[in-house]
């Protein structure tokens, strides 16, 4: 089949399967995308405990993570490069083997070395669940419908900040943390059959870049290299670098408040049980369910909305209006609150409203990131694996330098004044969201990266 080719007939691409297969399709899809909300959520809580097993310090167990962040970029890039060209599920099948034998590998460390090595191989392996479920929507779901989609796929990864520093941390108290990470290994192997059995290739027939290359050839034997570095050419469109400083600052508020939650709450309100410690990860959790699954609706409803308005126009940025009230109020006021909260009020009305901002900013910080995600897949619907894994990559570039520094600066200068930066940039970056709102349209004709259009979306 050629990329001419009317597909199916003359059926359209988002018409190949079923509604109750297309449910069926994002439940795997975003269960894949827990798995990477697991690897990281359930290590926070278990810090003080690998530290001790370890014979360190929680500053050097904290480079795990930074460690996690970085893994999860170049996962998302070679993932998202690799599915263009050979399509969704062989990727899968691919990676998540690597999250298990990686999760198996982080829970028989006995050193700094050995932890670092597998936490790079377990974050990697699971990193295609998050760089390629946005791109299984975009395949499945038309324009007006794809943002409701991806809320409900968002809000099924969000589980995992709600549960998974919980599991991590009972994990910790009542057995050992080395346990959770070896459950991880499991549940990558059901992921893995899941995928095998229930998910067909979802990638537009003929659009695959091994589609193509047999249409010219006709042979389709040998393997190809691809640069997984070329979805980085992307991130020479301004629109994409502008919505993904967004979405980084908000996820750097988000691991302000999480990142040293033992050290700030715990110490600051005298809890040092692991698993009360991951409980206090809940409301932060909740808020990211709820907040993904009300801004895909809110989108879709704003972008209907707004070509209502035009007369039948479609304007990409539009989408991006449903995501002015997370960016500008719920992101930053949030984590200068608990900033304020944890500095001045003492006692338990200053732990619950710490945890009322833990909530708050969990439920901006989706509501933003997700629209942007959304976001992403319209402009860029043929790339759409690699304008999210670059924008992924730009954000987990910046968040690997923001992890390492937060426990310093926790010690340097304090919980208030690392909180209060965090939310100075959450406010910065919201000018950039503004401008691409504004005048987005110019942007995109500054460079042309191969925006989509109406008519291929």
């Amino acid at each position: 089949m050629s990329e001419d080719t009317p597909l199916l007939a003359g059926l359209s691409p988002y018409d190949r399967f079923s509604r109750r297969e297309k449910r069926l399709h994002v439940a795997v899809v975003g269960f894949t995308a827990l798995l990477p909300m697991f690897v990281s959520g359930s290590f926070v809580p278990s810090i003080p405990q690998i530290a001790s097993d370890l014979n360190t310090t929680a500053s050097v167990i904290s480079l795990a993570v930074s460690m996690s962040v970085l893994a999860a970029a170049v996962g998302s890039l070679t993932s998202a490069s690799y599915s263009t060209f050979y399509g969704r599920r062989p990727i899968y099948l691919f990676c998540l083997p690597f999250l298990c034998m990686g999760s198996v590998g982080v829970g028989i460390s006995n050193t700094v070395p050995e932890l670092l090595v597998w936490r790079f191989i377990q974050s990697f392996g699971s990193s295609c669940g998050w760089s390629l479920g946005a791109a299984v929507i975009g395949d499945l779901y038309k324009l007006e419908e794809r943002g409701t989609a991806l809320g409900v796929y968002y809000g099924m990864a969000m589980l995992g900040p709600a549960l998974a520093p919980l599991c991590g941390g009972m994990a910790a108290h009542y057995a050992s943390w080395r346990y959770m990470q070896y459950t991880l290994g499991v549940c990558g192997l059901i992921a893995f059959f899941a995928v095998l059995i229930l998910l067909p290739d979802t990638t537009h027939p003929g659009t695959k870049g091994i589609d193509k290359h047999i249409s010219v050839t006709g042979s389709s034997r040998r393997p190809f290299w691809v640069n997984p570095l070329t979805s980085l050419s992307l991130l020479r469109s301004p629109n994409l670098v502008a919505v993904s400083l967004v979405r980084t600052t908000a996820l750097i508020t988000d691991f302000v408040l999480l990142l040293p939650l033992a050290y700030t709450i715990g110490q600051r309100y005298g809890i040092t049980n692991e698993a009360l410690i991951g409980a206090c990860f809940l409301p932060s959790g909740l808020g990211n369910m709820i907040g993904g699954v009300f801004a895909g609706r809110l989108s879709d409803h704003t972008v209907k909305k707004w070509i209502k308005r035009r007369g039948g126009e479609w304007v990409p940025e539009d989408r991006l209006r449903s995501a002015i009230f997370a960016s500008a109020f719920l992101v930053p006021m949030s984590v200068l609150c608990a900033g304020l909260a944890t500095q001045f009020v003492g006692g338990t009305p200053g732990l619950v409203l710490n945890l009322i901002c833990l909530f708050f900013n969990g439920l901006g910080m989706t509501a933003s990131s997700s629209t942007i995600s959304v976001y992403a897949v319209d402009i860029l619907h043929s790339r759409s694996a690699e304008a999210v894994a670059a924008s992924n990559g730009l954000r987990a570039f910046f968040l690997a330098l923001a992890s390492a520094a937060i426990m310093p600066m926790m010690e340097a200068i304090g919980p208030l004044a690392t909180d209060a930066i965090a939310a100075g940039l959450a406010w910065i970056s919201f000018v950039a969201l503004m401008l691409t709102i504004w005048y987005g349209d110019h942007m995109r004709s500054w460079i042309d990266v191969g925006y989509s259009t109406a008519e291929d979306n």
